[in-house]
């Protein structure tokens, strides 16, 4: 494990969905102690309870406020739809620490997915507006939740692309990217240039859809 999250705890919110499973998952069984975080303390606590028995790793589950306040690292892995009031609500609990905002606004038509237009420019600079008190990264988006689940999948071969202005926060995601196998963590720019990061991921699913697969990027000539 890299030095940098040596004593980090990392909470996911919306960590029983299949990305924030995924991740939370695989940062478990880096050894990476995680929170889960769900709008119900019960189901968080069941997944918890699997995650750990299927990792060996330290997870535990709790409502996503409680959640919040106990991860050093707040990962946002929870749906567009709400995404702006669940970061406000939190706020308070979120002050002083970073939070990894990896949620993508896409919509769904007979066409396929396409990105949405988002008044703050991208979801992360939504969260970068909400949290002035807090350190917000964007990362994660384009990482597939199929091989993150995956336990047959050793090492996920792709890249996370992390966007933010302070590049000590960027460096420490760019490490817990670095703790998944198969993984690497590049800044890619300061948070004005998350959108077509985001709106990246209806590109990949277009794809995943065209050639039945988990398609994910990779950074070459670095």
């Amino acid at each position: 494990m890299d030095e940098a999250l040596e004593g980090k705890i990392v909470a996911v919110l919306g960590g029983t969905g299949p990305q924030g499973r995924g991740l939370a998952r695989r940062w478990a069984r880096a050894g990476i102690p995680v929170v889960i975080g769900s709008r119900s303390a019960e189901r968080a606590a069941q997944t918890a309870t699997d995650l750990a028995e299927a990792t060996g790793g330290t997870v535990s589950g709790a409502d996503n406020a409680k959640a919040a306040d106990q991860g050093d690292i707040v990962v946002v892995a929870v749906p567009w739809d709400g995404h702006r009031e669940l970061l406000a609500a939190l706020a308070p609990q979120l002050v002083g620490k970073v939070v990894v905002d990896c949620v993508n606004p896409l919509g769904f038509d007979k066409q396929g997915p396409y990105p949405l237009v988002v008044e703050e420019g991208s979801a992360a600079q939504q969260a970068a507006a909400v949290l002035p008190e807090s350190t917000v990264i964007g990362a994660f988006h384009n990482v597939s939740a199929v091989l993150l689940e995956d336990d047959d999948v050793a090492s996920v071969d792709t890249d996370v692309l992390v966007l933010g202005e302070d590049r000590d926060a960027v460096d420490l995601i760019r490490a817990l990217a670095g703790a998944i196998p198969g993984v690497r963590g590049w800044y890619a720019g300061r948070l004005r240039n998350a959108h077509q990061v985001e709106a990246l991921t209806a590109n990949l699913i277009a794809i995943n859809r065209r050639y039945k697969a988990h398609a994910g990027v990779r950074i070459t000539d670095v």
